[in-house]
């Protein structure tokens, strides 16, 4: 049993282990080149999410609704009462439902001159314990699957 458990954690392991880059971590590099701001420009970005379930909270709504209206009225009256109840139902939830909630973005843009006297332009989220100003020395370091800007020391 215990050697199964080991084996399931082996396999799933490697499926987390490829978590968004922190600072604190290690990983390799692919190139790094050395600069100086030229400018720095903070700013927001927002984006709107919207929700991707509110077809079960429609569904819901109307069986609860349908639920409801079936406790009124009686013989053919009873099932226009079931009806209403489901379609007025399906329309609270379905309108609840579709609220949109955003989320904002701190991100900094960076406009370096390199070494090479070469301009690169980065934008990358804002990290509060190192904040960018005019002539800073910085370092760019390329991966494979981004770039992320820091001060030299």
């Amino acid at each position: 049993m215990q050697k199964k458990l080991w084996v399931v954690i082996l396999l799933i392991f490697p499926l987390f282990a490829n978590a968004a880059y922190q600072r604190n971590q290690a990983r390799p590099v692919n190139q790094v080149v050395f600069g100086q701001v030229e400018a720095v420009r903070y700013i927001t970005q927002e984006e709107v999410i919207r929700s991707e379930h509110n077809g079960w909270h429609t569904f819901l709504g109307a069986v609860v609704g349908g639920l409801i209206g079936h406790q009124f009225g009686g013989g053919s009256g009873k099932q226009v009462a079931t009806a209403s109840g489901a379609i007025i139902g399906a329309g609270i939830a379905k309108s609840s439902s579709e609220r949109d909630y955003r989320v904002e973005y701190q991100l900094v843009e960076l406009l370096i001159r390199t070494e090479k006297d070469e301009l690169i332009n980065v934008i990358q989220d804002m990290d509060n314990t190192m904040l960018f100003k005019r002539q800073d020395s910085v370092r760019i370091l390329y991966f494979d699957d981004g770039v992320r800007v820091d001060k030299t020391l």
